[in-house]
């Protein structure tokens, strides 16, 4: 019998140790007997679990444990399972959970089993095999030779600490052919550590993601299913329980909605709101697929990059509110390379088939040609101002002058003082809906990673989420809907002037 066999039989002669169902047989979803499956397969050493949160897979995962420390399929001597959390009282959920599974085992397999509460969380078995919790310290691990290991909420687990740890587990897996498995909710972007697991197609690593595609209504209910597979097998919250949990979080919106889609909905967005310049969901609400038209004048929002940064350009049209936007990378490094690098994976090769992102000029985008590319897209359009960063007003200038660019231009600083205005309308605008565009991946991107960073005096400005994160487009849309507001907002002038005498 193969060790998904054995592991699913033994399983299922467990009780229930709490909630509604108490006392009952653990009976298997489909979704999870497809993880037991691919964990315990030959030849795989780590297998990722992405679900929402309620679908029952650090029960799951600590009645792996429970059967590992046990040997149900591994009959190695001094066995040693190891359930790494982000903190001990984390790890204590996984930890109760295999104790009150190892209460309903054989009378004879219960009296081989020690419980430890303190100084660390223990069970020992047959006075030589031990399951134990540790909490997210990379050198709390060094030195050990697990069997199994068991990374609860990896997503959400502190970054650098977290990683010490992961490193230090799986470089003690291999000692004695152990195996990991990483469960945990979405993490909050793609770079995530626990993102690239699933992402990346790694031999050896069995991957299981439960991820609705993204800018959905939190509502919806095929995409609830799917983050949600135990729903419809009685595990964790009904389905009309999430509908309405999501229409709740709908109705008031802001960190509600972003958690609700972060846990419940098992989608990668921050739950870091309160320092978002928008949250996604705020962001979505300006998307649509009939976007205004081209009328009146237009607002054009310079971001240049560097060597390595994205360039862009945002269009905005105040009397319509249309919004249009532009990335440019250099062509070296290749747009896939580069994404692997920022940790997008092929985010970019998507943006450029969709005609949001291009490259131009070799290791840097040269200015001058770029920008007379920036003045074609709207050409035969009026330009009522070029917004742009007066930290690059050397360089910029230098090349509107050899692109012959002849528009208003209007310099504004990246501080608290205007970058804190701009980034304010902005707000404004979207609240109002008075910004409308097409679907775009560069922006919804571009948004994801956009925070605010404030004063003490609470003005705020515009700043990377993350060090790799790429928000040019975000701040040339920032730049070009600021002063489009501006315009809207001053007074027109009616009839001449009067002349006294």
């Amino acid at each position: 019998m193969s060790c998904s066999k054995k592991a699913i039989c033994f399983l299922e002669t467990l009780r229930i140790p709490e909630g509604p169902k108490a006392g009952e047989l653990l009976k298997l979803a489909p979704f999870q007997k497809q993880f037991v499956r691919g964990a315990l397969a030959d030849g795989i050493n780590v297998a990722v679990l992405s679900i929402g949160r309620g679908n029952a897979k650090t029960a799951l995962s600590a009645g792996l444990a429970l059967g590992a420390l046990l040997g149900k399929w591994d009959d190695q001597p001094r066995r040693d399972v190891i359930i790494a959390a982000r903190t001990r009282d984390q790890g204590r959920e996984a930890f109760d959970f295999a104790e009150g599974f190892a209460r309903s085992l054989p009378e004879e397999d219960q009296a081989r089993l020690k419980y430890r509460y303190s100084p660390r969380l223990e069970i020992e078995y047959a006075g030589e095999h031990v399951l134990r919790v540790i909490a997210a310290d990379g050198k709390s691990a060094l030195g050990s030779a697990p069997t199994l290991v068991l990374m609860d909420e990896r997503g959400h687990w502190a970054k650098d600490q977290g990683d010490a740890l992961e490193h230090a587990l799986l470089s003690g897996l291999g000692k004695r052919a152990g195996r990991a498995l990483i469960i945990s909710t979405s993490a909050a972007d793609d770079a995530h550590p626990f993102s690239v697991w699933l992402d990346e197609d790694v031999p050896g690593v069995f991957r299981q993601e439960h991820r609705p595609a993204p800018g959905l209504p939190a509502d919806d209910l095929e995409s609830l299913k799917i983050a949600n597979p135990g729903a419809q097998h009685g595990i964790g919250s009904s389905l009309e329980w999430l509908q309405s949990q999501a229409r709740r979080a709908i109705a008031r919106g802001g960190s509600s909605l972003t958690s609700f889609r972060l846990y419940n909905r098992n989608e990668r967005v921050s739950g870091e709101t309160r320092d978002m310049l928008l949250t996604v969901d705020e962001w979505l609400a300006c998307e649509t697929d009939d976007p205004p038209p081209r009328e009146g004048g237009v607002v054009i929002g310079i971001d240049l990059g560097g060597s390595a940064s994205m360039t862009g350009a945002a269009f905005y049209w105040p009397e319509t509110a249309r919004l249009e936007c532009l990335g440019t990378f250099p062509s070296q490094p290749a747009l896939l390379d580069r994404g692997q690098a920022d940790g997008v994976g092929d985010r970019y090769v998507q943006m450029h088939d969709r005609g949001e992102l291009s490259t131009l000029g070799d290791k840097t985008v040269p200015v001058a040609a770029w920008l007379t590319k920036v003045m074609d897209h709207v050409a035969g359009e009026h330009v009522t101002g070029l917004t742009m960063d007066r930290y690059k007003q050397a360089e910029l200038g230098e090349a509107i002058d050899r692109a012959g660019i002849q528009a208003p231009l209007v310099w504004r600083g990246q501080g608290f003082r205007d970058g804190g205005e701009d980034a304010e309308r902005l707000r404004r605008a979207v609240f109002d809906g008075r910004v409308k565009t097409a679907p775009s991946l560069l922006l919804r991107s571009a948004f994801a990673d956009t925070v605010c960073l404030r004063d003490p005096a609470n003005n705020i400005k515009i700043a990377k989420a993350r060090s790799k994160g790429r928000i040019d487009a975000a701040s040339a849309t920032v730049l070009a809907v600021a002063e489009g507001a501006r315009q809207t907002a001053r007074p027109k002038r009616k009839g001449g002037r009067i002349g006294w005498s």
